[in-house]
């Protein structure tokens, strides 16, 4: 059995959570573990998964409604012991530095470039398979 990593994806557009999944597809990246997501629409699903645990990397919709990926990503950092690389998705390149504010530890911008999402996704799955070794 191959081992798998478990993605947190909040948006609460369906369809921007379908593209984080069609960029991420099964695996990344060769050298990072097949990928399975659990999808949140809501701030609230977010924290009741990540107090469940396995989550091994959360990817943070900047432009959700009614709390963006953001200020999400700033609040669980401060919140959940161990909590788990983030990738936030930002509107605008500009907005790097909301994304540094936030403490996120990559991050890209929408729509999602599937080569550019794989590629900070695997590099998030190879810090945590490190860290955690």
């Amino acid at each position: 059995m191959q081992p798998t990593a478990t993605v947190l994806v909040y948006s609460d557009d369906s369809t921007t959570r379908e593209q984080v999944r069609l960029a991420a597809g099964r695996r990344p990246a060769p050298d990072v573990p097949l990928v399975e997501f659990v999808e949140c629409a809501t701030p609230a699903a977010v924290v009741r998964e990540l107090d469940k645990g396995g989550i091994d990397v959360c990817v943070l919709d900047g432009e959700a409604v009614p709390m963006g990926g953001m200020g999400m990503c700033r609040q669980i950092k401060d919140e959940v012991f161990g909590c788990p690389p983030v990738l936030l998705l930002m509107g605008r390149p500009q907005d790097a530095w909301l994304a540094t504010w936030s403490r996120a530890d990559a991050a890209v911008t929408l729509p999602v470039d599937p080569v550019e999402f794989a590629a900070a996704l695997a590099s998030l799955l190879r810090q945590k398979r490190l860290v955690g070794a």
